[in-house]
């Protein structure tokens, strides 16, 4: 294999298309796929050598694949940061990197505004491992100081947070974690590199579950931790045991997603903004969520901290659950599904799907009502998508 493209002073979009490629021996021009579960040697003493350095070369698929690498050192250069490891998912990403950080005993701080199953995950598995989790108000930087407690090792959010969209003072959070030494984690899936790059902000890791916006189409699962150097060798170690690896089909994916990132993202979210623009305006509407809006709570601080608002929407709708189903019931274009991050629209009721294992209490306190809908805003023509929602939002106004 050729050493990695080096990209070094070129711009992100450049990046997105170039960094990271290597070339085997055929001299190929795109990204080759190593379907291959092995490697092999020219003789026991060359076996012996890379199996002493795993990280290094190239062994068995578990542990590392050339085409896993080039999206692995491509979103890293994207995300400005020293490394990056793959996973199957996001969720496998965000369980590596605990599992490889925090034992038994330990405590971490994680925002309420978070993904369902990442909760999930930190009050249902973690504590059977012996460690504690205190959520806390994403936007309230005393609350964050108020939970800290000599044991705590870990801060973990999402900004802006799925789905109320609510942004983090990411750099207010890292001075936190500092202070409390602390391992700072942001989950970036929302905004991607393209509008906010965390690291660059005092975050020391970023999550992404490449799942959605990275791929963009729908196709494949994927996840990935990036940090340090240090720390990335430790999940390594973690994941060679464990397993948790991305496939070298879905990298390959992946990194054709990333080449068009930039294009998707910024067109999405000015979709996304005209959109929450125009929901605002509707009598069946009682609020609107998106950064890009100055009626947002966070707006300043949104515009401070990433290029754009992004391409999720979210609002409530007047009469709660059943009117929130009708609206959605009636889309023709909007897909009904979770999943978000899509070149396709997609429309979901968050207290029924992605966070409907999470208790009604909690939902309740993190501000996840009935009547809420999220929206992943595609690269339909605008006019289109407003007429989908129109429909429904006119039924129930009749009713």
């Amino acid at each position: 294999m050729s050493i990695p493209f080096d990209g070094k002073g070129l711009h992100p979009e450049t990046l997105a298309v170039r960094s990271g490629t290597m070339r085997s021996e055929f001299n190929e021009h795109a990204e080759a796929i190593f379907l291959t579960s092995s490697f092999c040697y020219a003789n026991s003493a060359e076996a012996a050598d890379k199996f002493a350095h795993a990280e290094t070369g190239f062994i068995y698929s578990r542990f590392t694949n050339p085409t896993v690498k080039m999206f692995q050192d491509r979103l890293a250069a994207l995300e400005e940061t020293p490394a990056c490891i793959a996973t199957a998912s996001g969720m496998a990403a965000i369980f590596a990197l605990t599992l490889t950080h925090l034992k038994a005993g330990d405590h971490l701080v994680c925002s309420r505004a978070v993904f369902g199953a990442t909760i999930q995950m930190f009050s249902t598995i973690l504590s059977r491992f012996g460690i504690e989790t205190t959520y806390v108000d994403l936007v309230d930087l005393d609350d964050f100081r108020r939970a800290i407690r000599p044991n705590t090792k870990l801060i973990y959010i999402e900004s802006p947070s799925n789905p109320l969209t609510q942004i983090a003072d990411i750099a207010g959070i890292a001075q936190i974690a500092r202070s409390a030494q602390a391992l700072f984690v942001v989950d970036n899936c929302f905004c991607t590199p393209v509008l906010q790059k965390p690291f660059g902000l005092g975050a020391d890791v970023v999550i992404h579950s490449a799942t959605k916006f990275l791929d963009g189409q729908g196709r494949v699962l994927g996840g990935a931790v990036l940090g340090s150097e240090e720390l990335i060798s430790k999940v390594f170690t973690f994941n060679r045991s464990t397993g948790p690896t991305l496939s070298a089909f879905n990298a390959w994916v992946l990194l054709k997603g990333l080449e068009t990132l930039s294009l998707r993202v910024e067109k999405q979210s000015a979709n996304a903004l005209l959109l929450a623009a125009w929901l605002e305006e509707q009598d069946m509407v009682e609020r609107v969520l998106h950064p890009g809006l100055t009626s947002h709570p966070q707006h300043a601080l949104a515009m401070q901290q990433q290029k754009a608002g992004g391409a999720i929407v979210s609002f409530i709708v007047k009469g709660g659950r059943a009117n929130a189903w009708k609206v959605i019931d009636a889309t023709r274009i909007c897909s009904i599904t979770a999943n978000l991050g899509d070149t396709r629209t997609t429309i979901t009721h968050p207290a029924t799907t992605t966070h409907g294992r999470v208790p009604v209490a909690e939902r309740e306190k993190a501000g996840l009502v009935e009547g809420l809908v999220r929206i992943s805003v595609g690269l339909e023509h605008i006019t289109d998508l407003k007429n989908d929602l129109q429909a429904g939002l006119l039924a129930i106004a009749n009713n």
